[in-house]
C-alpha cells in the first residue's frame, strides 16, 4: 500500500475510533484528540484535572478501542519502585524468578503521579524514556507501543511531590481537563445512572499502531514549517534574542529542543489524522499549547497579574 493510501485509510479508521470512544465518553473531544495524537506520535501525556472527570474511564476506553493492554497504577506516598517495575523472588527450586510489575503493559495510567516520592517517579520516567527497565542488573524490554498517561490533581498541594521541570519535559503533551458543559453533564448523568452499559470494539491492534507511528514519521515537512516551529520555541526563552516582550517580563524559563521535536511530530500526526499529506503552520499552532504549556515556567509577576500560560503561548503565534 502506498503512503498516500495508508494516510487515507488512517483518516477513516481514526474517525471510526472517535465515534467508538464517544459511545462511552461524553464530550472531552479536544482531550481525546490530544491523547490520540500522543499515541500515534509515540509520545506520553500528562493529564491535569480535578477528580471525577472520568480520566481512568477515558484511558481504559481508548486502550480497549486500540486493542492494547491497559494497566492502572495508583500512586501513593509509600509506593516503591519495585511496586511498579516488578521484583525478583526465590521460587520453590531456589532460583530467582522475575515477577513483572504493572509497568509491563501497552498503556499505563499513572494516577496522581505527584503523590509519590521522586525515587518512584524516576523509575516510571526511565521506563517512559528507555522503553525498558533494569531490575537486579537484568534488562527487560517493554512491549511496544508503550504509552504513559499520568494524571495530576491541581487542587491537592499537601503531601505531594510535584514533578521537576526536567521530568515534565519527558511528556509530549500536558492536557488540561475541564468540567463538562451543562448539557454534557446532563448526558453523563443520564447514561451512568441506568442499568445499561456500553461496550466498545477494538478497531486497531498493537502491530497496526506501530505501523501508523512509522507512517507518521515518514511524512515530509517543508523547511519553513520546521523553521516556524523552532522559532516559536525560541520565542519562549526569556534570555534569547527571539523572545517577545511578554516572555521577557513574565517567563522565568522557556522550552528546550525537545519541544521543537514534539511540535513537528505532533503536527505530522495532526495533519495525517485530518487527511493532509504534509503539515503546515496551522498544524503546528494547533498542537503548540499542549506541547509548550508544561515547558514554560511563569514568574511571580505573571502569577500576580493573573496571566495564564495559554494566553502567553497564543501571543507567540
Amino acid at each position: 500500500m502506498s503512503d498516500v493510501a495508508a494516510v487515507e485509510q488512517l483518516v477513516k479508521r481514526y474517525n471510526a475510533l472517535r465515534q467508538e470512544i464517544k459511545k462511552v465518553i461524553v464530550g472531552q473531544d479536544e482531550v481525546i484528540e490530544q491523547v490520540l495524537l500522543s499515541i500515534f506520535s509515540g509520545g506520553h501525556a500528562l493529564l491535569i484535572g480535578v477528580p471525577g472527570l472520568a480520566k481512568t474511564l477515558m484511558v481504559n476506553t481508548v486502550a480497549q478501542t486500540l486493542g492494547l493492554q491497559f494497566k492502572r497504577i495508583q500512586f501513593t506516598p509509600d509506593l516503591m519502585p519495585s511496586d511498579i517495575l516488578g521484583s525478583e523472588i526465590l521460587d520453590k527450586n531456589r532460583e530467582f524468578k522475575f515477577i513483572k510489575g504493572p509497568v509491563f503493559a501497552n498503556i499505563i495510567l499513572a494516577d496522581e503521579i505527584n503523590r509519590t516520592p521522586p525515587k518512584t517517579q524516576a523509575a516510571l520516567l526511565e521506563a517512559m524514556q528507555e522503553r525498558a527497565v533494569t531490575v537486579a542488573g537484568n534488562h527487560y524490554k517493554l512491549a511496544l507501543p508503550y504509552f504513559v498517561l499520568a494524571t495530576q490533581n491541581p487542587i491537592e498541594q499537601e503531601g505531594t511531590y510535584p514533578l521537576p521541570e526536567a521530568q515534565l519535559d519527558r511528556f509530549m503533551f500536558a492536557i488540561n481537563l475541564e468540567y463538562p458543559t451543562f448539557d454534557e453533564e446532563v448526558e453523563v448523568v443520564k447514561t451512568t445512572t441506568t442499568d445499561q452499559t456500553e461496550t466498545v470494539q477494538a478497531l486497531f491492534n498493537a502491530e497496526e499502531i506501530l505501523k501508523y507511528q512509522q507512517l507518521i514519521r515518514k511524512i515530509p515537512v517543508a523547511d519553513n514549517v520546521v523553521e516556524y516551529a523552532v522559532t516559536l520555541v525560541s520565542k519562549t526563552r526569556p534570555k534569547g534574542s527571539a523572545a517577545t516582550e511578554t516572555v521577557r517580563n513574565y517567563i522565568d524559563w522557556g522550552a528546550g529542543p525537545r519541544a521543537s521535536q514534539n511540535l513537528i511530530l505532533a503536527a505530522k500526526a495532526n495533519a495525517a489524522l485530518h487527511g493532509k499529506f504534509s503539515p503546515d503552520i496551522e498544524d503546528v499552532q494547533k498542537v503548540a499549547t499542549g506541547i509548550l504549556r508544561h515547558r514554560m515556567i511563569k514568574n511571580y509577576k505573571a502569577e500576580a497579574e493573573g496571566l495564564s500560560i495559554e494566553e502567553i503561548i497564543r501571543g507567540l503565534f
